[in-house]
């Protein structure tokens, strides 16, 4: 039994990894190799021209730290702001926080090409059309509603118990809030934060609507650039560009991860 688990979860890594390793193996191969119709799992002959094509036609670097730049700012500000609305929607029950969650579930429905027009008139309107501050206040917006869905989960997973031991011994609200409450929410702030970075790095319709100028596109926006007029991409930078387009991302999940341990064993500790 031992066995067919370790078998099942080695053939779930590759099947997660296979997409990377694809993008790798096109990333490295030469024009004519990406030319063949029965297409090659190894290069025959490996070749980093590709990655140095796609720095020298795009602006990868600057185009990475503006992506970075609204991530960082997005999921900081998405969860500062979800956390105590959570607390107070987990806390205090009422109709208004059965009408506000409910709200929450049904603004998920409707799909995001219905606002697009409404949306870029009002920050036309207030001058945030073009710059980097709009789409933070867009990937904001958007994600605000699923993370405050899931905070609110987490905060109710917390025993009340723990708050009213705490008030008890003399600790105020916000005392035990901080003292008790906030380390058994580590992990969910933390599994918060990170949707809410992924999203945001990896977003494209609101970034190809509200960015016009070349100088302040992001990642998503530039990687399309090596697409032809016709409408062909080319494989080989392409691929080279994506590939370095993953690995921001990666490097912030390998870090946050740490949180997200000590995190659950905060949990289980205090538990």
């Amino acid at each position: 039994m031992r066995v067919l688990q370790y078998v099942a979860l080695a053939a779930f890594i590759v099947f997660l990894a296979f997409p990377l390793l694809w993008l790798l193996s096109t990333a490295l191969k030469t024009p004519r190799e990406l030319a063949l119709t029965d297409p090659t799992w190894i290069p025959d002959n490996p070749t980093l021209a590709n990655f140095s094509d796609a720095f020298g036609e795009q602006d990868l670097v600057g185009a990475a730290a503006r992506s970075l730049v609204v991530a960082l700012f997005s999921s900081v500000i998405t969860v500062l702001v979800s956390l105590p609305a959570a607390y107070a929607m987990a806390r205090y029950r009422s109709l208004v926080n059965r009408v506000a969650i409910g709200w929450v579930l049904v603004s998920q429905v409707f799909p995001f090409i219905l606002i697009i027009i409404p949306l870029f008139m009002i920050l036309r309107d207030i001058g945030l059309i073009n710059t980097l501050p709009g789409l933070v206040a867009v990937h904001v917006t958007f994600t605000l509603p699923f993370a405050l869905w899931m905070l609110q989960g987490y905060v109710r997973a917390v025993p009340r118990e723990l708050e009213e031991a705490a008030a008890v011994d003399g600790a105020t609200r916000l005392r035990s809030i901080a003292s008790v409450v906030a380390p058994l929410l580590m992990p969910g702030v933390v599994a918060t934060l990170l949707f809410a970075f992924i999203s945001s790095w990896n977003e494209f319709m609101f970034a190809l609507v509200i960015l016009q100028d070349p100088g302040v596109m992001t990642l998503p926006l530039t990687l399309v650039r090596f697409t032809g007029p016709e409408g062909v991409a080319r494989l080989g930078p392409l691929a080279a560009a994506s590939l370095m387009a993953t690995i921001p991302s990666l490097i912030f999940f390998a870090i946050i991860q740490r949180r997200l341990k000590s995190g659950l064993m905060a949990g289980a500790v205090k538990g």
